[in-house]
Protein backbone atom coordinates (compact mmCIF):
# COMPACT_ATOMS: atom_id res chain seq x y z
CA UNK A 1 0.00 0.00 0.00
CA UNK A 2 1.20 3.56 -0.59
CA UNK A 3 1.26 6.08 2.41
CA UNK A 4 -1.85 7.68 1.10
CA UNK A 5 -3.68 4.71 1.70
CA UNK A 6 -2.96 3.63 4.76
CA UNK A 7 -5.61 3.37 7.64
CA UNK A 8 -6.08 5.64 10.34
CA UNK A 9 -7.69 6.29 13.55
CA UNK A 10 -10.88 7.62 11.66
CA UNK A 11 -11.36 4.45 10.13
CA UNK A 12 -10.74 5.43 6.16
CA UNK A 13 -9.22 2.68 4.26
CA UNK A 14 -9.03 3.88 1.12
CA UNK A 15 -9.85 7.06 -1.68
CA UNK A 16 -10.48 6.96 -4.97
CA UNK A 17 -9.45 10.53 -5.21
CA UNK A 18 -5.51 10.51 -6.62
CA UNK A 19 -5.19 13.95 -4.43
CA UNK A 20 -6.39 12.33 -1.43
CA UNK A 21 -4.26 12.75 1.66
CA UNK A 22 -4.83 12.16 5.77
CA UNK A 23 -5.19 15.26 7.72
CA UNK A 24 -3.36 15.16 10.76
CA UNK A 25 -5.47 17.02 13.04
CA UNK A 26 -2.94 19.00 15.19
CA UNK A 27 -4.16 20.07 18.19
CA UNK A 28 -1.85 22.74 19.52
CA UNK A 29 -3.37 22.11 23.29
CA UNK A 30 -0.84 23.87 25.70
CA UNK A 31 -0.26 22.26 29.02
CA UNK A 32 -2.31 23.88 31.84
CA UNK A 33 0.01 25.28 35.41
CA UNK A 34 0.32 22.75 38.08
CA UNK A 35 -1.90 24.36 40.14
CA UNK A 36 -4.69 25.09 37.54
CA UNK A 37 -5.05 21.64 36.65
CA UNK A 38 -8.16 20.18 37.99
CA UNK A 39 -7.58 16.44 37.83
CA UNK A 40 -10.04 13.55 39.73
CA UNK A 41 -8.50 10.32 41.00
CA UNK A 42 -11.09 7.12 41.32
CA UNK A 43 -11.04 3.30 42.01
CA UNK A 44 -13.18 1.57 38.77
CA UNK A 45 -13.31 -2.08 37.98
CA UNK A 46 -15.45 -2.05 35.10
CA UNK A 47 -14.71 -4.08 32.05
CA UNK A 48 -11.55 -5.18 33.68
CA UNK A 49 -12.06 -8.86 34.61
CA UNK A 50 -12.82 -7.54 38.37
CA UNK A 51 -9.21 -5.98 38.65
CA UNK A 52 -9.27 -2.43 40.18
CA UNK A 53 -7.34 0.24 38.88
CA UNK A 54 -7.01 3.74 39.87
CA UNK A 55 -7.90 6.59 37.46
CA UNK A 56 -6.74 10.07 37.20
CA UNK A 57 -8.78 11.86 34.82
CA UNK A 58 -9.43 15.57 33.64
CA UNK A 59 -5.81 16.20 32.37
CA UNK A 60 -5.40 19.20 30.10
CA UNK A 61 -2.49 19.33 28.12
CA UNK A 62 -0.06 17.59 25.96
CA UNK A 63 0.05 13.47 25.12
CA UNK A 64 4.38 14.15 25.98
CA UNK A 65 3.16 15.60 29.23
CA UNK A 66 0.28 13.16 30.28
CA UNK A 67 2.88 10.46 29.07
CA UNK A 68 5.57 11.73 31.81
CA UNK A 69 3.38 12.64 34.80
CA UNK A 70 1.53 9.19 33.83
CA UNK A 71 5.42 7.60 34.21
CA UNK A 72 6.15 9.55 37.70
CA UNK A 73 2.83 8.11 38.89
CA UNK A 74 3.67 4.49 38.17
CA UNK A 75 7.29 4.48 39.42
CA UNK A 76 5.92 6.33 42.56
CA UNK A 77 3.58 3.31 43.41
CA UNK A 78 5.57 0.50 41.80
CA UNK A 79 2.87 -0.22 39.75
CA UNK A 80 1.92 -0.93 36.10
CA UNK A 81 -0.09 1.38 33.93
CA UNK A 82 -0.77 3.28 31.13
CA UNK A 83 -1.78 6.96 30.14
CA UNK A 84 -3.68 7.76 26.77
CA UNK A 85 -7.15 10.10 26.02
CA UNK A 86 -6.21 12.70 28.83
CA UNK A 87 -6.52 10.21 31.56
CA UNK A 88 -3.72 7.99 33.31
CA UNK A 89 -4.66 4.54 34.70
CA UNK A 90 -2.91 2.63 37.50
CA UNK A 91 -2.53 -0.41 38.35
CA UNK A 92 -4.33 -1.55 41.75
CA UNK A 93 -6.26 0.70 44.42
CA UNK A 94 -3.23 3.27 44.53
CA UNK A 95 -5.54 5.88 45.52
CA UNK A 96 -4.05 7.58 48.63
CA UNK A 97 -0.57 7.47 46.90
CA UNK A 98 -1.23 8.64 43.98
CA UNK A 99 -3.14 11.72 45.72
CA UNK A 100 -0.47 11.87 48.41
CA UNK A 101 2.09 12.77 45.33
CA UNK A 102 -0.05 14.90 43.32
CA UNK A 103 -0.25 16.97 46.27
CA UNK A 104 3.54 16.40 47.24
CA UNK A 105 4.14 17.95 43.29
CA UNK A 106 1.98 21.18 43.90
CA UNK A 107 -1.16 20.29 41.81
CA UNK A 108 -4.12 21.51 44.14
CA UNK A 109 -6.39 20.03 46.00
CA UNK A 110 -7.94 17.15 43.83
CA UNK A 111 -11.21 15.21 44.09
CA UNK A 112 -10.97 11.39 45.24
CA UNK A 113 -14.09 9.48 44.29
Amino acid sequence: MSKKNKPDNRGFVYSTDPDFKFEENQENIETLPRAQQKLRVKLETKNRGGKAVTLVDGFIGTADDLEDLGKKLKNFCGTGGSAKDSEIIVQGDQREKVLQWLLKNGYKQTKKV
